[in-house]
């Protein structure tokens, strides 16, 4: 591994399915001047650990439920990743609420993917299926998802790239939640992945620029 390399680290609760597109892209050679060091888990059984560790990657549990409060998992949370010098935090399906501290720590260098097109259907409360019975109550025929960097506000960081998927007639939340993943959620949260760590993306005013092609 290259000493130039950025550090990406990854924090997951659950299946991990964002994760495998990020192993994926890593295993393609699509994430240019960057590898995944290490995957954190808020949960002791997600089946991401078992993604992370059939591909060599070491792995971190930190269990919510161990802590009193958001104040003291932040700072556990927190002192992992600079024990792991991370220099990209990425939210893969991390369910877990953490306080502004973090983002804070790291500024622009935390990254999340989120099933739908913010600044609609976005915010608390709107996570998992949430989100598309949220989409198709209100009948929009596009959705997609986005890529963002995370600040404390929730879901209101600087955009870094969005992918519009069509709404069908005949859509569940779950099969609407199924084509954004495939269709959008693992393509775009590589591709912003691969741009961060060629130093592609500026933020200015609160809005991303990205120089050069992705």
């Amino acid at each position: 591994m290259q000493h130039t390399d950025k550090r990406i680290v990854v924090l997951v609760s659950g299946g991990g399915t964002n994760l495998q597109a990020l192993i994926d892209a890593q295993n393609r050679g699509e994430i240019i001047g960057g590898r995944i060091t290490c995957v954190i888990s808020s949960k002791a059984d997600a089946y991401a650990l078992t993604r992370a560790r059939e591909n060599g990657i070491p792995t971190r549990v930190l269990v919510r439920k161990e802590y009193p409060d958001v104040a003291s998992y932040s700072r556990a949370i927190l002192a992992a990743l600079q024990e792991e010098q991370a220099d990209l935090v990425v939210y893969a399906g991390f369910m877990t609420i953490l306080d502004e501290s973090v983002c804070r720590a790291y500024p622009n260098r935390m990254m999340n993917v989120h099933p739908a097109l913010i600044p609609s259907f976005c915010g608390k409360g709107f996570y998992g299926l949430h989100v598309h019975e949220s989409a198709l109550a209100a009948g929009v025929k596009v959705s997609g998802a986005t890529v963002h960097f995370v600040t404390e506000v929730c879901d209101g960081g600087p955009i870094i790239l969005q992918k519009a998927v069509d709404v069908q007639d005949d859509d569940t939340p779950e099969t609407l939640q199924r084509r954004i993943m495939e269709q959008a959620e693992w393509k775009i949260l590589p591709q912003a992945v691969s741009l961060f760590c060629q130093d592609k993306i500026e933020v200015r005013d609160g809005r991303t620029v990205i120089h050069g092609s992705i």
